[in-house]
């Protein structure tokens, strides 16, 4: 007898179970049903700031303080802020916009330790999947205002500045807020990225590192000067396609 006669008669490993099968194809629909009402709800809500940030700043530290100026001036100034919808950044972005003329918009995730909902929202959309609610962070945004945060905010600026850099959205502001914060981080993409020629030279223009609320609205307006911020054809093109 052969060892491998001697093996348990087993299913193959490597292929799914139709239980698990079907449960796979069934979640497709949970998947599409995410995209199809998020991409209804907001689909008028223009134009638009996406702020990221770290849910673990404290509501007295000047973090917070600074990102609740910066979505106020936004939300004054006519843009809709749309954030995570949970606590620390997330909750002073929609905090200032909430109080100002514009939408405060929360786009919250659905986490194994319930991430608890802020109550500024006028507009408060839930999502299972961190990929659904990433897309839609990305669709409806005229610009990106990244502040301190860890893991999840680098994450949500790499992917935004990726897809900026491969064309596979249009070209928006994408403002770092806190030079001290950022610094080190820029100084590697120059010194190994750029340096190495993992990315070009040019890409580097495709941030912005900003410290004042009042310059962020201001580098906004100024991308949008010369033509408005009604999405051109071939905007609208890539992001059907995204």
């Amino acid at each position: 007898m052969s060892a491998k006669d001697k093996l348990p008669n087993v299913a193959d490993p490597w292929l799914a179970q139709p239980s698990t099968t079907a449960r796979e194809a069934w979640r497709i629909f949970g998947i599409m049903s995410e995209f199809v009402e998020a991409t209804e709800r907001l689909s008028s809500v223009r134009p638009a700031v996406s702020i990221f940030g770290s849910a673990r700043i404290a509501p007295d530290s000047e973090t917070y303080r600074l990102t609740e100026k910066i979505s106020r001036l936004l939300s004054d100034a006519g843009f809709s802020v749309v954030s995570g919808g949970g606590p620390g950044v997330m909750e002073a972005a929609n905090k200032g916009a909430y109080h100002g003329k514009g939408v405060s918009i929360g786009l919250n995730i659905q986490l194994p330790h319930e991430q608890q909902a802020n109550p500024y929202q006028d507009i408060s959309q839930s999502f299972r999947h961190f990929f659904a609610r990433k897309y839609m962070f990305v669709k409806i945004a005229s610009a990106y205002v990244v502040m301190p945060g860890g893991f999840g905010t680098v994450d949500e600026l790499l992917e935004a500045l990726t897809l900026i850099q491969t064309n596979k959205t249009p070209k928006i502001p994408l403002i770092l807020v806190g030079s001290a914060f950022w610094g080190g981080l820029l100084d590697w993409f120059r010194d190994r990225l750029v340096g190495e020629g993992m990315i070009s030279p040019a890409d580097m223009g495709l941030l912005q590192v900003i410290d004042t609320p009042e310059d962020v609205v201001a580098a906004i307006f100024q991308h949008y000067q010369t033509r408005g911020f009604d999405r051109l054809p071939v905007e609208h093109e890539l992001l059907l396609n995204l």
